[in-house]
Order: C-alpha cells, then sequence, then structure tokens
C-alpha cells in the first residue's frame, strides 16, 4: 500500500482508507502528506477491488490547511519527497484534488479543524460527514492569500453564491451546523464519529455495482457545466452501457432470487 510518515493507508473491505497523520500540527499539509495523498489517490484508481475512499484525519483533526512556515521560508518537512515534486510539478494539486479526480467515490470524515486548504480538499471530496465540534473556513484573505486551491471556482459552484462569496471574502469559522446549512457537508454526527459514519456509507456504496457506481458519479461531474439538453444525451452515453454489463444481469438475477448480487466489474 501507499502511504507516507504523514498519511497512512489502511483497508476496512473493499475501502481504502487515508489518513492524515500530522496531529502535531492538526495535520497541516507537508510534502509527504502531498505525495501520499497523491499515491494514495493513485492507488485506490488503479486497484479494481478497492470500491470506495474514506478521507480523514488523525488526533481529532481533519487539516489545518498548509503549513505557513513553509511559506514564510522556513523550509518543510520531507526533504527526501522533493524530487517527487520536481518531477511533477502538479503533483501538490493533484493530491489536494485540484487537478485529479478519483474515479472511485470519496467520502470525507471530517473532525476538528478542517480549514483553509483542509476546506479546500473538502471541495474535492464526493460525500462529507461531519462532527459536531468540527470546524470549516477559508482563512486565505486574513493572511492576505489567496485560496488557489479551487474555492473560487468550485465552492460557488456547490454552495449558493451569497454563502460561497461569505465564506471567501470574511475568512470567518464556520461551525458544522452552519457548514451543513449552507450544503458544504451532507451530515453532521456526534463528535468521534465522523469516520465510523463514514465506513458505513461507504459499506453501502461498496454493496452496489462497481461500474454502475463509477459511470454515475462521472455522469454527474461531467454533465455538470452543460445545457440539460447536452447533459442528459451525455447521461445516455454514459448509462446504456452499463445495463449491456453482467454485473447488471447479476443484480436483476439476484433480486429475483432474493440473494446480495456478486458483482465482477464485467
Amino acid at each position: 500500500m501507499a502511504g507516507t510518515e504523514h498519511l497512512t493507508v489502511r483497508r476496512e473491505g473493499a475501502t481504502l482508507v487515508l489518513t492524515l497523520d500530522r496531529p502535531e500540527a492538526k495535520n497541516a499539509l507537508s510534502l509527504p502528506m502531498l505525495v501520499g495523498l497523491y499515491d494514495g489517490w493513485l492507488e485506490a484508481d488503479a486497484d479494481d477491488s478497492v470500491r470506495s475512499v474514506v478521507l480523514t484525519g488523525a488526533g481529532g483533526a481533519f487539516c489545518a490547511g498548509m503549513d505557513l512556515k513553509a511559506l514564510a521560508g522556513k523550509g518543510m518537512a520531507g526533504e527526501a519527497y522533493r524530487d517527487r515534486m520536481k518531477a511533477d510539478p502538479d503533483l501538490h494539486w493533484k493530491a489536494m484534488l485540484r487537478h485529479h479526480r478519483p474515479r472511485k467515490p470519496v467520502i470525507a470524515a471530517v473532525e476538528g479543524p478542517c480549514v483553509a486548504g483542509g476546506t479546500e480538499i473538502l471541495q474535492g471530496t464526493d460525500i462529507r460527514v461531519a462532527g459536531t465540534s468540527a470546524l470549516f473556513g477559508l482563512f486565505e484573505v486574513r493572511r492576505g492569500l489567496f485560496p488557489i486551491g479551487g474555492s473560487t471556482v468550485r465552492l460557488p459552484r456547490q454552495i449558493p453564491r451569497t454563502h460561497a462569496l461569505e465564506m471567501l471574502l470574511t475568512g470567518r469559522p464556520y461551525s458544522a451546523e452552519e457548514a451543513a446549512r449552507i450544503g458544504l457537508v451532507g451530515r453532521v454526527v456526534p463528535d468521534g464519529k465522523a469516520l465510523e459514519t463514514a465506513l458505513g456509507i461507504a459499506e453501502r456504496i461498496n454493496a452496489c455495482g462497481p461500474l454502475a457506481v463509477e459511470a454515475v458519479k462521472a455522469s454527474v461531474y461531467e454533465t455538470a457545466d452543460m445545457t440539460e439538453e447536452d447533459g442528459l444525451a451525455a447521461e445516455l452515453a454514459r448509462g446504456w452501457p452499463v445495463f449491456d454489463t453482467a454485473d447488471a444481469k447479476e443484480g436483476a438475477r439476484a433480486f429475483a432470487e432474493k440473494r446480495p448480487p456478486v458483482y465482477r466489474r464485467e
């Protein structure tokens, strides 16, 4: 499995669990974390036995954003990984899901701070669960910075523009309850239960036909900016082939026989 000193990887059945693991810094982004994240996304895409991904953080935090000490010129942990960054200057954007979209569903399990770069990574995930005390926000403007991880483009497409602009322009923190109210996260659960809930959602996804799941996710994203007419045409092109798969036949057969389906990605 992929993984680095700041990013742990483990399997829970058909789910790949990626954990941002730098709790002493509230999981602020580091070179080892970014490299580990990108390798994790690649592993999930390449392994057909992986049907979903859960992204979470260690130590009661999700991600406090970029390590500002590094931006101040004081260096960043993980010098050994700089060759990876030099070889692929886009790696950090892929790691943060700015320039990469995994084909498997990605579920975020958020506890504690999920701010700045944390909120930016969050926007690249598909389903989001937050503990009651989770905290969100894009603080960049308060530091004279720009949220260049994609938020000025993505956030107004994911939540109402008035809420997106307030978050972007004030740099204020948002509670989990408010984040859910404006649509940034889908569920708020008791503290300490975000990962358990996310894994439960993943298990439901894993029980579905993987070819169908991946086609549905792809269709949602590829039609997002199309006209309704073009989107419906693209949906047909994406969806009809699913009906011709052995998995589709297995799903119908299992329903008739009143048993769980056995999908083989065929």
